[in-house]
């Protein structure tokens, strides 16, 4: 294992059906494009990981960065954090946000999958945690509420996320109304407004939801507004989450600072992988933030069995028809799988939905 080195990188994109399409305030989500790594070591190991695109203009960006990437880690051991620092001080000048900083976060998330195969350990043992069962939330988008929101509950689940922020304030209020009745009173409902309002606009909105003992109101306003978080979360007493669109733990720093949340919300892709969550996790933990995952639901579990104020991991499969055994909640809690990242292709699958 000491002498193993990286061999190659290779990036694929593929456009994965959504089996419960995403509907927000800010644009919807049919379909999950997503960029698979493949990083092969000397000894023929292979770490993989996957990114979420958004749009699926972007897949020949991501892959054409990840191709320019791999060329300067060809032949370097496989030591996730070590090689992070060293793409950011590469990428110091141009700056980390963006398709550089999604890339880099999945080369290191397929680094330490590949460190967990050479070690025959998962990635959650690795960063000196162990994988047990962790609490999950079911994440839905904006959609007639009904019997899957019964499912859900059935299923285990003791948290449910729904989206908001219809032109009709009233519709927010007649929805949050329906769920909280199929659901009872017992489970957690959570709700995100996807930066979709002004800080009057949330302030107003949230106060007609008072009676619905909503858990928290995520993102109510566009995530770089700190100070919008900060006056909502004022003026209203609600419970603040935000964090999924912080690029590295610097942005965890400053809105901490600025008072922007009760809840943080670690995106991997954005937050920059495992090296970057640990360093996140420590400042939310040192402010008494809970931390809960934003999607790779696989990788996310590993994660969250580290971090020292765990929340919740939000359960929204985006890769499990290109993966051979896909990370299912059991009893509303999902438990990391190994060795690695426990995640396997499908290759036909891939072939498949390859655009």
């Amino acid at each position: 294992m000491g002498n193993e080195k990286i061999a190659r990188v290779r990036a694929r994109p593929v456009v994965v059906p959504m089996a419960r399409p995403l509907r927000t305030a800010s644009g919807a989500v049919a379909d999950a494009p997503l960029v698979l790594f493949d990083l092969v070591t000397s000894g023929g190991v292979t770490g993989r990981s996957y990114i979420f695109a958004y749009d699926a203009a972007l897949l020949p960006a991501l892959v054409s960065v990840a191709d320019g990437i791999a060329e300067s880690l060809t032949g370097r051991s496989v030591a996730p954090a070590r090689r992070m620092w060293e793409l950011q001080d590469r990428f110091r000048l141009p700056g980390m946000q963006g398709l550089v900083g999604m890339v880099v976060s999945g080369i290191e998330m397929a680094l330490w999958d590949a460190l967990g195969h050479l070690t025959a350990k998962p990635v959650a043992t690795l960063l000196g945690g162990e994988p047990v069962p962790l609490r999950a939330y079911d994440s839905y988008g904006m959609a007639e509420p009904g019997q899957e929101l019964k499912d859900s509950v059935d299923a285990g689940f003791r948290g449910v996320k729904i989206k908001l922020g219809y032109p009709d304030a009233r519709r927010d209020v007649e929805v949050v109304s329906r769920v909280r009745e199929i659901i009872g009173p017992e489970v957690a409902l959570m709700v995100d407004y996807n930066q979709s309002l002004t800080p009057q606009e949330a302030r107003r909105r949230i106060d007609s939801l008072r009676e619905f003992d909503l858990y928290w109101i995520e993102e109510p306003v566009p995530a770089e507004d700190l100070a919008g978080h900060a006056y909502v979360r004022r003026t209203t007493g609600a419970m603040i989450q935000t964090g999924e669109n912080w690029w590295f733990p610097e942005g965890c720093r400053a809105a901490i600072a600025a008072g922007a949340c009760d809840f943080a919300m670690f995106d991997l892709m954005k937050i920059g992988g495992f090296t970057g969550w640990t360093l996140a996790a420590g400042q939310a933990g040192a402010a008494s933030l809970p931390v809960s995952s934003h999607l790779f639901v696989e990788a996310s579990a590993h994660a969250m069995a580290v971090t020292p104020s765990p929340g919740w991991v939000e359960y929204l499969d985006l890769a499990g028809p290109v993966v051979r055994e896909p990370c299912r909640p059991v009893d509303g809690h999902i438990t990391p799988k190994g060795p690695g990242l426990g995640i396997t292709w499908d290759e036909d699958a891939i072939e498949r939905l390859s655009p």
